[in-house]
């Protein structure tokens, strides 16, 4: 304790931002008995300090809509310092949240920032003499007006109007164009927000119809910065349908779900036909994604610009390359570690799954088998080692696989 507290004043003096201590036992021979759980060390735990705070007072909640229509409370706030960045603004979460706090506008409350960066409010200082009426949520979608509906069971409150409130469009299409879904380059935030207001985009098709001639006569573009875009749109048409398929934004449908998804059911209308029962046959699918990729493709809009995509070129079904070759690996959970010389990492877990494996991140009773490079991890090592875990090299991982 004594040390914990020396570092938490000396912290400050150090050249990188810290927030907490990592205590280990200080016996090798030890830690080898005390062994892991499925991600962690069982001889190392983390201490965080307690986080700086301020008192300040809340001046407004306002109100932000997210691309899938949750409606985010945020508390504004006098100008504080904390943690060496001069703090306004606080997300409140949701209206429960709120209400726990029990704060409302013009009340000081204590804010401080969680793991040093991201500021949030954990309570009332006082209650405010100026404003003593009770905090009651919005009922109306502060960016299109529509009437805002709670699902009974969770705690946010949802502005349906997904087609025309403009907040959730731009959302939708900012999600879109992202480098882990279509990856078009030149289509940023700010980008997206100038052809939106003059009317090219409106939905994610929209993108697919753009041409050099909507964006030449544009403040700030010119022949190169709008090639630019237009080559991205185009190489987007060689994105993945798993990709695609994440780029739609359903909710609940994320990057590794879509990739499920899209493993599963090789096609866009597969998986547009398929049944509340197919859906959740497949691994990690319960029944809420069940019923939001119901939802999606049961709306005459969704099946409009999915078919305009499919008119654009983009790919919304497995290519032949990208399908099971065999069923080699059917049921091997195999983790990957190390430096690799015949292929990349991402290489190898595109094999893994083309042969029917499944790629694992850590090692564990259920590993089949790890496939490992030049320095591979210790502790990876020293795990399947003790839990009798066959390590395969390069060239019997690849004379498994090309034999079959």
């Amino acid at each position: 304790m004594q040390f914990i507290a020396r570092w938490d004043k000396q912290r400050r003096d150090l050249p990188v931002a810290t927030d907490g201590i990592v205590l280990k036992v200080n016996d090798l021979q030890q830690q080898q008995l005390l062994g892991y759980t499925a991600k962690t060390p069982r001889w190392a735990i983390a201490y965080k300090f307690q986080a700086e705070r301020q008192a300040t007072r809340l001046t407004h909640i306002s109100y932000q809509v997210g691309r899938t229509g949750i409606v985010t409370p945020v508390a504004n706030l006098e100008p504080v310092q904390l943690s060496g960045t001069i703090v306004k603004r606080a997300t409140l979460h949701n209206e429960d949240f709120i209400r726990q706090l029990g704060i409302q506008n013009g009340d000081m409350v204590w804010v401080e920032k969680g793991g040093e960066i991201i500021p949030k409010i954990t309570g009332k200082v006082e209650q405010s003499s100026v404003n003593n009426l009770q905090y009651s949520f919005i009922t109306n979608c502060p960016e299109c007006g529509t009437p805002l509906v709670r699902d009974p069971e969770q705690a946010a409150w949802r502005c349906p109007n997904e087609d025309d409130c403009p907040t959730q469009q731009k959302g939708k299409l900012e999600h879109f164009v992202q480098r882990k879904a279509m990856n078009i380059e030149g289509l940023g935030e700010e980008t997206i927000d100038l052809f939106f207001k003059k009317n090219l985009l409106h939905n994610i098709a929209d993108i697919y119809d753009l041409k050099m001639d909507d964006i030449l006569p544009l403040e700030g573009f010119q022949q190169r910065s709008a090639q630019i875009i237009i080559d991205g749109i185009e190489s987007s048409k060689q994105v993945p349908w798993n990709r695609v398929l994440f780029a739609l934004g359903i909710r609940y449908v994320g990057e590794t779900m879509a990739k499920k998804l899209a493993a599963h059911f090789h096609s866009i209308d597969s998986l547009a036909s398929a049944t509340r029962e197919e859906l959740i046959k497949v691994e990690d699918i319960g029944e809420q994604i069940a019923q939001s990729i119901l939802s999606y493709f049961s709306k005459p809009t969704n099946i409009n610009i999915i078919e305009r995509l499919r008119v654009a070129g983009i790919q919304l079904k497995n290519d032949t390359q990208s399908e099971r070759l065999s069923n080699t690996l059917e049921g091997k959970n195999i983790v990957i570690s190390g430096t690799f010389s015949l292929h990349t990492r991402d290489e190898y877990k595109d094999i893994i799954e083309k042969h029917g494996g499944h790629n694992a991140s850590s090692v564990s009773k259920n590993t089949s088998f790890i496939l490992a490079g030049e320095n591979m991890g210790p502790q990876k090592l020293e795990k399947a080692r003790k839990l009798g875990i066959q390590i395969l090299n390069e060239q019997e991982f690849l004379a498994i696989v090309e034999n079959n």
